[in-house]
C-alpha cells in the first residue's frame, strides 16, 4: 500500500513507517512544514521515501494521512493534484493533541466529515474532542523497543519537554524550578538551552542518556500522552508524574508514582532518588507494562487493520 504521511510527530512516525507499506514522506526546499523530509535523528527504513509535490502528483496514492487542519483544508488537496481526501483518496485524520479551549468548544476539524476517519492516539482525546457523525478509532501509541538500557548512575531526574519556553505552563516548565528545588532535574528536548538543557541529541544517544538517570519526571499538564513517557518506561526507567489526561492510564502503581499533589511527587522524587533498588524495581516492571500496552506490533497490526478498513 502507497501511503502519503508527512513528517509532522518525529516519534510516532518513526514507529508507523516500520510498517510493511511505501510511505510517501513530502519534502519541499528548505525542509519547512509544509515537507520535512525524512527524519534527521531518528533511524528510518528505506520504505520512508521522500517525494516532492511533482512526485506524488504523477503516482497512485492508497491512502492519506493528515495529522493537521492546514493538512485537511488545503495542503493534501494541492500535493493530491486536486484530489480531495476523503472524496477522492481514502483518508485518516490522526489525532495527536488533546483539545484546547472551552470543553463546550471543543469541535474537531474533521467533525461530520463521514469521508475520514479520525484516529486518536488515546482514549482521553476520543473522550475530548467532539468528531460528530465522522467514524472515529482509537489506534493507541506503539514503540520501537529502545531495549532495556537502565542504569540509573546519575542521581537526578530527566525531563523531556520541546518548546519548554514558549509551551509554558502546558508542559510545567514553571514547575521545572520548583521540583530542582528538590532533586536535580537534566531537561531534554528542542529549544532548550536558554534553560540549561540538552538540545535534540540523536535518539539513539538520548535513549543512553535518560537511562542514566534515576528517574523520568512528566510534570506536563496536558498533553495527548508524551511519547518520551512510554520510551523512558521501555527503557526500565521508573517514573514520577502528574495526574493529568492519559497518564494515569499509562503509568500503574507498580511503574511509579502519578498524582497531583505536588508534595507526594516531591517525596517520590526524593525516595526513588535515595533508594536506587526501588527505583530499579519500578522501571522494570513498567517497562513490562508499557512492552504489554503499547508494544509496536500491536500498533502496527492495528494500524494494517485501519489501512486495510479505510482504503477498501
Amino acid at each position: 500500500m502507497r501511503i502519503l504521511v508527512w513528517h509532522v510527530h518525529g516519534s510516532w512516525t518513526t514507529s508507523l513507517v516500520q510498517g510493511p507499506h511505501e510511505y510517501l514522506i513530502p519534502v519541499v526546499p528548505g525542509r519547512g512544514p509544509e515537507g520535512r523530509g525524512r527524519a534527521r535523528t531518528w533511524d528510518w527504513p528505506a520504505r520512508a521515501i521522500e517525494v516532492t509535490r511533482e512526485d506524488v502528483q504523477d503516482h497512485d496514492v492508497d491512502v492519506v494521512i493528515l495529522q493537521r487542519p492546514e493538512e485537511l483544508f488545503d495542503l493534501a488537496e494541492t500535493w493530491l493534484g486536486g484530489r480531495r481526501p476523503g472524496r477522492d483518496v481514502p483518508a485518516i485524520y490522526v489525532e495527536h493533541n488533546a483539545p484546547q479551549g472551552r470543553i463546550a468548544d471543543l469541535r474537531h476539524p474533521a467533525a461530520d466529515r463521514p469521508d475520514i476517519t479520525v484516529a486518536h492516539v488515546t482514549h482521553f482525546n476520543a473522550l475530548f474532542w467532539d468528531t460528530g457523525a465522522a467514524p472515529t478509532r482509537v489506534i493507541e501509541h506503539g514503540i520501537v523497543d529502545p531495549g532495556y538500557r537502565y542504569r540509573g548512575d546519575l542521581a537526578c531526574a530527566a525531563v523531556a519537554i520541546n518548546e519548554p519556553v514558549r509551551r509554558g505552563r502546558v508542559t510545567g516548565t514553571d514547575l521545572l524550578d520548583r521540583f530542582r528545588s528538590v532533586v536535580d532535574v537534566d531537561l531534554f528536548g528542542m529549544d532548550v538551552e536558554r534553560l540549561g538543557g540538552v538540545e535534540d541529541p540523536p535518539q539513539s544517544v538520548f535513549h543512553d542518556e535518560l537511562a542514566r538517570r534515576r528517574v523520568y519526571l512528566h510534570p506536563i499538564r496536558w498533553t495527548s500522552l508524551g511519547l518520551t513517557l512510554l520510551e523512558a518506561m521501555h527503557l526500565g526507567m521508573p517514573v514520577v508524574a502528574l495526574s493529568t489526561t492519559e497518564v494515569p492510564e499509562a503509568v500503574p502503581p507498580e511503574a511509579g508514582v502519578v498524582s497531583n499533589r505536588l508534595d507526594v511527587l516531591d517525596e517520590a522524587l526524593t525516595r526513588l532518588i535515595r533508594e536506587p533498588e526501588e527505583a530499579r524495581r519500578l522501571g522494570k516492571a513498567g517497562r513490562e507494562v508499557a512492552l504489554e500496552r503499547y508494544g509496536l506490533d500491536r500498533f502496527l497490526r492495528d494500524w494494517d487493520r485501519t489501512l486495510e478498513e479505510v482504503a477498501a
